[in-house]
């Protein structure tokens, strides 16, 4: 296990910073909504509170893990982005959600975009995935507009997942 400070990260309209207690509050509602079918799906509150809480140990565990995202201006919450390493996993995995009041606003591709930098620069890896399920088009169209590549042969967590793979050698 490493002790470790998760860092803070800025862009031109987000936050992207430690997960806290009250971020509980908006996954369990998004994951309690169809919205989130072609996520992880739809959850009951104990079992959205095992699996982020799993999520948010990642950092402790791995020393990545996911953001809390929130807007620089208000403080507001808009949804959570990060790095996925379950074990079993196939490698590092770049995922997001934003609550559905912050969809369709650019939040996700924007915070994504500063968290593959962020991985870059401090972990070096040359790559990130994203494991989608096939019925996600929204999250797919995304991984595709963040420079992603299909990759019809890659391993995802369920068959027929889609597999993204974000080339991050360019990246600073």
């Amino acid at each position: 296990m490493t002790s470790l400070r998760i860092p803070t990260l800025t862009t031109d309209r987000l936050i992207l910073r430690a997960p806290k207690l009250e971020d509980f509050e908006h996954w369990a509602a998004f994951f309690a909504s169809p919205r989130a079918v072609h996520e992880r799906g739809m959850m009951e509150r104990a079992a959205a509170w095992r699996v982020w809480a799993s999520d948010v140990g990642i950092w402790t565990l791995r020393g990545y893990g996911p953001f809390g995202v929130e807007l620089r201006d208000s403080g507001a919450y808009v949804g959570e982005v990060g790095i996925y390493e379950p074990d079993g996993y196939p490698g590092p995995e770049l995922g997001w959600f934003v609550i559905p009041k912050a969809e369709g606003k650019g939040y996700a591709a924007e915070a994504a975009g500063a968290v593959m930098i962020w991985a870059r620069r401090n972990f070096g890896w040359d790559s990130l995935i994203n494991i989608i399920d096939p019925k996600n088009a929204r999250s797919i169209a995304l991984g595709l507009r963040l420079g992603g590549k299909i990759d019809p042969d890659a391993v995802g967590e369920d068959p027929g997942d889609v597999v993204i793979i974000h080339d991050l050698r360019g990246l600073a």
